[in-house]
């Protein structure tokens, strides 16, 4: 990791919810697989993004303008060699700190409370994606409970800021996706800096354990539980909000 990638950045100045809101939707879109549906919804994130302040329409146009212009054959090669064959681009938050290990089904339980307790939703069984992925994260902040999903993502800001350099510093057409979303949090404190520093000398955790029972009828069991029980205390990697700023 280079000085430079662990250097303050400015902070833009605030963002209304609305605008917070686009931010999330749009980086949701455009960091999902670039299959037609997604080329179809392109002009209406290129309008999103455009109804935004300059530190966020620019990266998120970035991203938009290179998938416009992109053959989809490739744009989907490149997709699945960034994010389905690097670490340091997995889309799943919980992966950074518990990698592929038994701890990550009970970090992944406490995201499906969270959704389960708003009324969202997320299509496990039916191949949709786990919890924690981003995309999800950022549906759910943009469209259901922005405090929470906003949490979600602060507990989780190591793994979320070691995807942005990771990607900047490789040079991702999809790294501005990430840096918007970024820049909505707070900045970045000295104790969180350690953090990445040494989630990014470390490595996430590299017991590996299949991902099923996260998604499938046994932890929803867990959750239903934990529902009638009032709630269990699931732990985290949590950067809380009120120490973030």
């Amino acid at each position: 990791m280079t000085r430079t990638t662990m250097r303050s950045r400015s902070r833009p100045s605030a963002l209304s919810s609305r605008e917070q809101s686009l931010v999330w939707q749009s980086a949701s879109l455009l960091l999902g697989y670039p299959d037609d549906r997604l080329l179809t919804d392109l002009p209406l994130v290129r309008r999103m993004a455009e109804a935004l302040p300059t530190a966020w329409r620019e990266p998120l146009s970035g991203v938009v303008e290179h998938l416009a212009t992109t053959p989809s054959v490739d744009a989907q090669a490149a997709y699945v060699e960034t994010f389905d064959t690097r670490r340091r681009h997995n889309l799943y938050l919980t992966y950074f700190a518990h990698g592929d290990t038994r701890k990550r089904g009970v970090a992944l339980l406490r995201f499906k409370q969270t959704y389960l307790e708003a009324g969202f939703t997320v299509d496990t069984d039916g191949g949709g994606e786990l919890p924690d992925h981003l995309c999800v994260v950022l549906e759910f902040a943009a469209t259901v409970d922005r405090d929470q999903g906003r949490q979600l993502m602060l507990d989780h800001r190591a793994g979320l800021e070691l995807l942005r350099m990771s990607l900047t510093e490789s040079g991702s057409p999809w790294a501005g996706a990430v840096e918007a979303v970024c820049a909505t949090l707070p900045a970045l404190r000295g104790d969180e800096r350690d953090a990445v520093r040494r989630l990014a000398a470390e490595g996430p955790p590299a017991e590996e354990v299949g991902l099923s029972p996260y998604g499938g009828p046994a932890f929803d069991a867990r959750l239903q539980e934990a529902r009638r029980t009032g709630g269990i205390d699931l732990p985290m990697p949590a950067v809380r909000e009120g120490a973030a700023r």
